[in-house]
């Protein structure tokens, strides 16, 4: 005798998108690099940037131009003979913290700003994809990250220009490179810089997915910096400190030799990706499953 207790399955609906929207179209570059470029942190660091090389030319028009000290001659040095050197020594006294300021604040607040907006909700809700959404913020805060560090070479070389004239990169180890060779090298220079803030950019991004409090994101990006900075003073550490990304943050001094020398660029930028890549990962992974509540 067959059963009349036969169990009935529902056919399954296919879930259907809204007409017209498009994940990947979700939250546009432009519309989050506008709203970065209207918050009041990015004028004020774009001020203190474009401030520093005139604050320096004033120094040295008080307290003279720097001498060598004991016959030995460093970058400082250097600093008025051209625009093209006053531009380097910028970049030599501003690599080690100052720029470290900017990477960390722009890659620290994204997403963690939003959270404390208690917006951050109402952006998935939109619907923004969770990854989406860390592609756009992480993007345009990397392009400001840059952006940060091409205005103060290129204000030190329009100040440093005018003020001791336009000429040729007088080298600290001897000899000197013409303008036109100069500004390549000066290039070289920004995008090594750039390529070693990537691990503060990252560590600062993955803390920004982890904490509602921006600051906690940006001073703790800036505080594991300055930790690493530290470590690599530690000479008993021996050749461990070649893992440490802050070990080669001045590798870039190798561009302002008589011959481009490349590789302890190529080291360090090694380093930098890969740790970089590790953070990022982290980022994506862990905000993917996070529970938004704010």
């Amino acid at each position: 005798m067959s059963s009349n207790n036969s169990t009935l399955v529902e056919p399954v609906e296919p879930v259907v998108s809204a007409p017209g929207y498009r994940a990947g179209h979700t939250l546009p570059l432009r519309v989050e690099a506008m709203r970065q470029w209207r918050r009041r942190r990015t004028m004020v660091m774009a001020l203190i940037l474009g401030a520093l090389p005139l604050v320096l030319i004033v120094a040295f028009a008080i307290g003279g131009s720097p001498e060598a000290e004991g016959g030995r001659v460093t970058l400082m040095d250097t600093a008025t003979a051209s625009g093209a050197n006053f531009a380097a020594t910028c970049l030599f006294v501003s690599a080690g913290f100052l720029l470290v300021v900017p990477v960390a604040l722009f890659c620290g607040d994204t997403v963690a700003s939003e959270a404390g907006w208690s917006s951050l909700r109402y952006l998935l809700a939109a619907p923004v994809p969770r990854a989406r959404l860390l592609w756009s913020k992480l993007t345009v805060a990397l392009g400001f990250s840059l952006a940060a560090m091409v205005l103060l070479p290129v204000v030190a070389l329009l100040a440093g220009s005018i003020a001791y004239g336009w000429g040729p990169l007088e080298l600290p180890t001897g000899g000197s490179l013409p303008a036109g060779d100069a500004l390549p090298r000066l290039a070289v220079v920004v995008a090594f810089i750039f390529v070693s803030q990537l691990v503060t950019a990252a560590l600062a991004f993955w803390l920004s997915t982890k904490t509602d409090a921006p600051l906690g994101a940006v001073g703790g990006a800036v505080g594991l910096t300055i930790v690493g900075n530290v470590l690599d003073q530690v000479t008993a550490l021996g050749s461990w400190r070649d893992f440490l990304p802050a070990h080669w943050q001045y590798a870039w001094a190798d561009a302002l030799q008589p011959e481009l020398e490349w590789g302890g660029m190529l080291k360090g930028g090694a380093v930098s990706v890969t740790y970089a890549l590790v953070l990022f990962a982290l980022a994506f992974r862990g905000f993917s499953r996070k529970d938004i509540v704010s």
